[in-house]
């Protein structure tokens, strides 16, 4: 089946777009050069059909919404190579994506956010509360509900079965680089999203449930607490936060890795015992913003990082990688993109548990000195070949 829509990306990647069984979008992102033909087959599963889009519900202690979902409940749980719901279709491996592909992105079969939108837009649906129902998000009151729109995508960052980012060719992880890049613009322009998340979730110490190299991307109708933080913290401290910041890191000890449009180091404060921000070095909102220039950067130095995360130890380390960006309409001239890559192992064979005093107080105590832990993953990083990238 020849695709619905064809369109070339930036450093030869080319995307094909086309429909699964139940019309959930599924973008195939190819690498350039590839060796993949220009048709895909087509989706011939038969499908339930998808569940209705979740529900958020006020907590009026913080004033955060959580999304109710409970079709998560019916997600893969380490399956077996052979059931991979990730890698392409076999006859006897009914998974999620039709053809072999270099990289993939599809709609979540049970979201935390969407199918339905705050108002009808392709495919989508409208919730039926919309559009007056996110106008009035941080009003007072008990028991207040509200739709949750949006949209949760998987990423496939290759079709083998077990792998991360880490583990990519730098071809490859410029491609998903890409992908990135192009879902943020178009998840970014979708009725009600208000913030875009790419993130990876690496290692069963993370909860991951499927071993396949994978990441995903959530669409908030909401600025996520943690980005409302920061805004508060940038009205605090100035415009000039974000560079402000990559002055003061990189004139310390904490410096990791740098390259000619980023950084990355263990920041001061630093609450995990390995936690590293990686920062652009000049202004740009969320990952449609980098050049040419910075993705192709970012591919080999990125990899490098997370190789020498996994170089800390004799093996793989658990991680969550998390591309924060700038809300979609509010704060884009302040809130820079940046990774934070966290992980809560404090040894070989030890993990941090957040207990009473971080997970219900928020009140964190750092196990390891920043300066210590930036030695450590500073040689770590070193010691990766130049020639393996």
């Amino acid at each position: 089946m020849n695709t619905s829509l064809v369109e070339e990306l930036g450093a030869g990647v080319v995307k094909r777009s086309t429909r699964l069984a139940d019309g959930r979008e599924l973008i195939y992102y190819d690498d350039p050069g590839t060796t993949l033909g220009a048709d895909r087959a087509i989706d011939a599963r038969e499908l339930a059909p998808r569940p209705e889009t979740a529900t958020m519900r006020r907590d009026v202690l913080t004033g955060d919404w959580v999304s109710i979902a409970a079709a998560r409940q019916n997600r893969a749980f380490l399956p077996p190579a052979h059931l991979d719901p990730l890698s392409p279709q076999t006859p006897t491996n009914p998974s999620e994506i039709p053809s072999r592909y270099d990289v993939a992105v599809f709609e979540n079969k049970s979201p935390s956010f969407g199918p339905a939108l705050r108002q009808a837009h392709g495919d989508a649906p409208a919730a039926l509360d919309a559009p007056s129902d996110l106008d009035d998000l941080d009003a007072p009151g008990l028991g207040r509900t509200r739709t949750s729109v949006g949209r949760c995508e998987v990423v496939c960052f290759s079709p083998e079965h077990e792998g991360s980012f880490g583990s990519l060719t730098p071809t490859r992880a410029r491609t998903v680089i890409e992908a990135w890049a192009d879902r943020t613009a178009a998840l970014s322009a979708l009725p009600g999203v208000e913030q875009v998340f790419p993130f990876e979730n690496r290692g069963e110490a993370i909860g991951v449930t499927l071993p396949h190299p994978h990441g995903q991307i959530y669409s908030y109708p909401y600025i996520t607490p943690r980005t409302t933080t920061l805004l508060t913290s940038i009205d605090r401290e100035g415009p000039d936060l974000f560079a402000r910041i990559l002055d003061f890191e990189r004139a310390s000890e904490r410096v990791i890795l740098q390259g000619e449009h980023w950084t990355a180091f263990v920041p001061f404060a630093a609450r995990w015992p390995l936690e590293v921000h990686l920062l652009p070095h000049r202004h740009v909102a969320d990952l449609a913003e980098t050049s040419a220039d910075e993705r192709d950067e970012l591919a080999p130095l990125y990899l490098r990082l997370l190789r020498g995360i996994d170089a800390v130890y004799d093996s793989p380390t658990p991680y969550i990688a998390a591309w924060h960006q700038a809300p979609v309409n509010r704060g884009r001239d302040t809130v820079r993109l940046h990774l934070q890559l966290t992980s809560p192992r404090r040894a070989a064979d030890k993990l941090k548990f957040l207990a009473g005093s971080e997970a219900a107080m928020g009140a964190w105590i750092g196990d390891v000195p920043p300066e210590a832990a930036a030695a450590r993953l500073r040689e770590a990083v070193m010691s990766i070949p130049e020639e393996s990238l």
